[in-house]
């Protein structure tokens, strides 16, 4: 078992009944701005000491920002990284209000409680990212590294995000880098004052099936603890 805190935000597919009927996404733009393959990639509950998720959609509810970033690609979105319209409408304040308390709170709750029990060595942020940038993005149409290491705002100490960009280049022959394109997000940040963390993005290019990908995560992140334990 693995002496980490892993975290997967952007796997979650659904939308809530209570907005259902307001969502102007198809299924499949849905899935789009979720992080795809990050349901299989990171399905390594049963090797970690902890591990959070959610199945509501990114595009209803991102619980990798802040509650109150209200900008299109926000907490609660008006448009997704591809520029598509999410609502029929614009919600209310009170509809942001009750998906906020009901999602985005108790995913935040569980990572502090856990962060401060202090059983775990690190914290994981775990997501995967378009092989090319979107449009809402840092980088749009730059093509992207196969996995990019965050720890922006000193979320860990520099030696061991190195130590662990190199356990995963030594399984993998495309670029693995540190703070680029992506220097981590919210969840790194803020419970960076619990804990220490790290945001992992694995590229969605067709280097390696999800189950391969799976692999590289778990033998990048076996290899990496003994140096911390």
């Amino acid at each position: 078992m693995l002496p980490l805190l892993v975290s997967v935000p952007h796997a979650g597919l659904r939308v809530p009944s209570e907005v259902e009927s307001l969502c102007a996404l198809t299924p499949v733009e849905v899935a789009e701005d979720g992080d795809g393959g990050a349901a299989e990639i990171y399905a390594i509950e049963d090797e970690v000491g902890a591990f959070v998720t959610t199945d509501v959609a990114r595009a209803v509810v991102d619980t990798n920002r802040s509650r109150d970033d209200i900008r299109p690609d926000g907490v609660v979105k008006s448009h997704t990284c591809w520029n598509v319209p999410v609502w029929h409408r614009p919600l209310s304040q009170a509809e942001v209000d009750g998906l906020l308390d009901a999602y985005h709170r108790p995913y935040h709750e569980r990572l502090t409680a856990l962060g401060r029990s202090g059983e775990w060595v690190l914290g994981v942020d775990c997501h995967t990212m378009a092989a090319t940038g979107p449009p809402v993005g840092p980088d749009p149409g730059a093509e992207r590294p196969w996995v990019c290491l965050s720890n922006g705002d000193g979320t860990c100490p520099p030696e061991w995000i190195e130590s662990l960009r190199q356990c995963f280049q030594e399984q993998l022959e495309g670029p693995v880098r540190i703070n680029e394109p992506f220097r981590g997000g919210y969840i790194t940040r803020f419970h960076a004052a619990e804990m220490p963390w790290i945001q992992i993005e694995l590229s969605r290019g067709p280097f390696l099936p999800d189950a391969g990908k799976r692999q590289v995560v778990l033998r990048a992140l076996a290899g990496w603890v003994p140096h911390r334990t």
